[in-house]
């Protein structure tokens, strides 16, 4: 943390005044991700320390900025100590945006836009930036090929297919495999494979996408990076619109090649296929085997792709051991099961006294709400609540018959319902709530445990109260 605060102010010339942790417990990347602010600056510190990857990065970044593309400013760096500084896209990615956007299956206009725009830049990533590309840098391999494959589907038989108990004959499958992966290196490769291009991946500021996470990225068949969009399991794209945001991507690409669009879907489904096998492969793995469990949540929507493709598509080689295998998938009442109970918000309330500095966040989600109780009247001055809390009979009598503290916990409790019921709707798992009074004993205590009491009675709401002070007097 301290070699991110001494980039940012060396390349700013300003001192770092806040610091904000944004990857959270919920990702499957080991970097570290964090938002270093100044009054006027803002940047995005990166500490991860697999060399190749930063290395393959940073020279990805430069490169496709220097073709105009829309990725992060690279600040500085300190690849000796697995360090650099990057530019703040802000908060609101692709998929979020899809969430905030949607009812269901019907998918609002804004939400399609953004998609199109997504799409049409693809093709310059591939194409036009691939073409002068260092593939020297890429890592772990230079070109998504046999041995690239192979990494894949033994991933998804080992840590999806074996851990979720689904049946397979071995030897026919490896004999599926083989002629698949024969089918894939039959297209022609010779254009940047980003590898990881999904809604997550893409932010949106003022309207327009910008791109991040390609350091996995390498030379590979133009098929692949659509489809890992398309088929994105928890965006969940009806299939009307993956067909048309399909036929922007070709009509985008022709503006770059000599297309031929029925070449290109001669293999473009066999990749949907291996991209939805890598994917599940990493389900499983942080799932079932890491025993990360929220992971497993995007298995049904996969389930939901897998079962269109089985029942709309054709490939052009026979792989009856593999589909054997997706039937008994799409089949499973225990993977169709794994959202019947979905994971429960966790809103974790704190009290605590200003004079000690705010409580700190713990799941990597920013710290939510901060709520100034000292404006309220204090039973701490009265001699006789000196020596109470808030969670004592005295003082929140004394506190129940102040209209200003029931006015105060109207509007608190306005705006907690309103997140609470935001983030349910869109998957997030945990929010913070703080109130901070003088010495973290009466006021703080007192408005904790009333929000706690009235978030418990919601329905798929954890609550965790800590009462900080409070828990220091008693160590």
């Amino acid at each position: 943390m301290e070699l991110l605060k001494r980039l940012f102010e060396r390349h700013f010339n300003s001192p770092v005044e806040r610091v904000q942790r944004l990857q959270g417990e919920l990702s499957g990347s080991g970097r570290r991700i964090i938002r270093l602010s100044s009054e006027k600056i803002s940047a995005i510190g990166i500490l991860y320390d697999v060399r190749e990857e930063n290395v393959a990065f940073l020279e990805f970044s430069r490169h496709f900025r220097r073709h105009g593309l829309p990725v992060p400013e690279i600040y500085a760096e300190d690849l000796s100590h697995g360090a650099y500084l990057e530019e703040d896209l802000g908060n609101t990615t692709l998929f979020e945006f899809l969430s905030d956007h949607r009812d269901g299956a019907s998918i609002a206009p804004e939400a399609t836009a953004a998609y199109r725009k997504v799409v049409a830049v693809l093709p310059r990533f591939q194409v036009e930036a691939g073409r002068d590309l260092n593939y020297k840098v890429c890592y772990p391999r230079a070109s998504f090929d046999r041995q690239s494959i192979a990494w894949d589907l033994n991933y998804f038989k080992y840590y999806f297919l074996r851990l979720a108990g689904i049946p397979f004959n071995e030897q026919a499958l490896e004999h599926d495999f083989g002629r698949l992966t024969k089918l894939l290196l039959s297209a022609s490769r010779d254009y940047f494979l980003y590898r990881d291009f999904q809604s997550r991946n893409i932010m949106l500021r003022d309207g327009q996408p910008f791109f991040l996470d390609y350091q996995g990225g390498r030379k590979g068949a133009l098929q692949y990076d659509i489809a890992s969009l398309l088929y994105d399991a928890k965006a969940d794209l009806p299939p009307d619109l993956r067909q048309q945001l399909l036929d922007h991507y070709l009509d985008s690409l022709a503006g770059f090649l000599d297309l031929d669009r029925t070449v290109f879907m001669q293999y473009y489904y066999a990749y949907v296929y291996v991209r939805i096998m890598q994917a599940l492969g990493a389900y499983g793995f942080r799932g079932f085997y890491e025993r990360k469990e929220h992971f497993l949540q995007s298995v049904p929507y996969a389930l939901i792709n897998l079962r269109w493709l089985l029942h709309n598509v054709e490939l052009p080689i026979a792989l009856p051991a593999l589909m054997e295998a997706f039937k008994s998938m799409v089949a499973s009442d225990k993977l169709q099961g794994l959202t019947s109970e979905p994971e429960k918000l966790t809103v974790r309330v704190f009290s605590f006294s200003f004079h000690r500095g705010l409580p700190q966040d713990e799941t990597g989600n920013g710290g939510g709400f901060v709520f100034d109780g000292r404006s309220l009247p204090n039973p701490g001055r009265e001699e006789s609540f000196k020596t109470l809390t808030g969670k004592d009979a005295e003082v929140i009598d004394y506190l129940n018959r102040q209209e200003s503290v029931h006015q105060f916990l109207a509007s608190v409790m306005s705006l907690v319902d309103a997140s609470v019921s935001t983030y349910q709707r869109r998957g997030f798992k945990h929010l913070m709530v703080s109130f901070g009074c003088t010495g973290g004993q009466h006021r703080s205590v007192y408005l904790a445990e009333q929000l706690a009491k009235h978030l418990r009675d919601k329905d798929g709401v954890e609550v965790v109260v800590r009462h900080r002070e409070q828990e220091q007097l008693n160590q």
